[in-house]
C-alpha cells in the first residue's frame, strides 16, 4: 500500500507527493485498497453492516439532506461513500491523463439506505475495484501529467496521479471509522 504518512503529517503537499508516485504504482494500490475493504468485511453479518454505531463526532457538511448531516454512518454507508469517492477521482484522473481539462464532478453514489447486506457491500467493493481499474486502463501509454486541477485549496494543482491518490487516501481515511462501526456492531451482538 502507498504510505500516505507525508500527507497525514503535512510534510508534503498533495502535488509533491503525487510526483513521487508513478502511473505503474496505481494499479497495485487500487487492488490493495479494495482487498483491504473486503478483508474488513470478511467477518461481518448483515446486521453488522446496518448497525447504527455511536459516533458523537458525526458531521457531514456535504450531506444531500440536512437531516443526514449529523447521523452516525453504518458500515454499509461508509462502503458506499468511499467507493463512490474513489470512483469519482479515478474517472477524473482518467480524463486528466488524456489531457482533458477538468469540467466538473463525476460522482454517482448508490443510495446508502438500499445497501442492507454484507453481500451488497462486497459487491459494491468488487464493482468499484473493476471500475477504478478500468478508469486507470483508460490512460494513454504516455499519460498527460501536466493537465491539472485544484480540487480544494490545500491540495494545490493535481494531475491524473494526484486525483487517483485522492480517492485512495480518502478511502484509507475512513478505514478506522469502518472498523469502529463494525466493532461496535459485533460487540452489540456479542461476537
Amino acid at each position: 500500500m502507498i504510505d500516505f504518512t507525508p500527507l497525514h503529517n503535512r510534510s508534503m503537499t498533495y502535488s509533491a507527493f503525487a510526483a513521487t508516485v508513478s502511473p505503474n504504482d496505481l494499479r497495485p494500490a487500487l487492488e490493495e485498497s479494495a482487498d483491504e475493504l473486503l478483508a474488513i468485511l470478511k467477518t461481518c453479518t448483515d446486521a453488522d453492516v446496518t448497525f447504527v454505531p455511536t459516533d458523537p463526532a458525526a458531521k457531514d457538511d456535504a450531506a444531500d439532506r440536512p437531516e443526514d448531516a449529523a447521523i452516525a454512518w453504518t458500515a454499509a454507508h461508509i462502503i458506499v461513500h468511499v467507493t463512490a469517492s474513489a470512483e469519482e477521482t479515478a474517472f477524473l484522473g482518467a480524463e486528466l491523463a488524456r489531457g482533458v481539462a477538468h469540467h466538473g464532478r463525476s460522482r454517482s453514489e448508490v443510495p446508502w439506505e438500499t445497501v442492507t447486506t454484507v453481500a451488497q457491500c462486497r459487491q459494491r467493493v468488487i464493482e468499484s475495484r473493476r471500475m477504478r481499474l478500468a478508469a486507470r486502463d483508460m490512460w494513454p501509454d504516455t499519460p498527460d501529467l501536466t493537465t491539472s486541477n485544484e480540487p480544494f485549496p490545500s491540495a494545490g494543482q493535481l494531475n491524473a496521479i494526484g486525483y487517483m491518490l485522492l480517492g485512495l487516501i480518502h478511502e484509507q481515511g475512513h478505514l478506522a471509522q469502518l472498523r469502529d462501526a463494525i466493532g461496535q456492531a459485533q460487540a452489540a451482538r456479542g461476537a
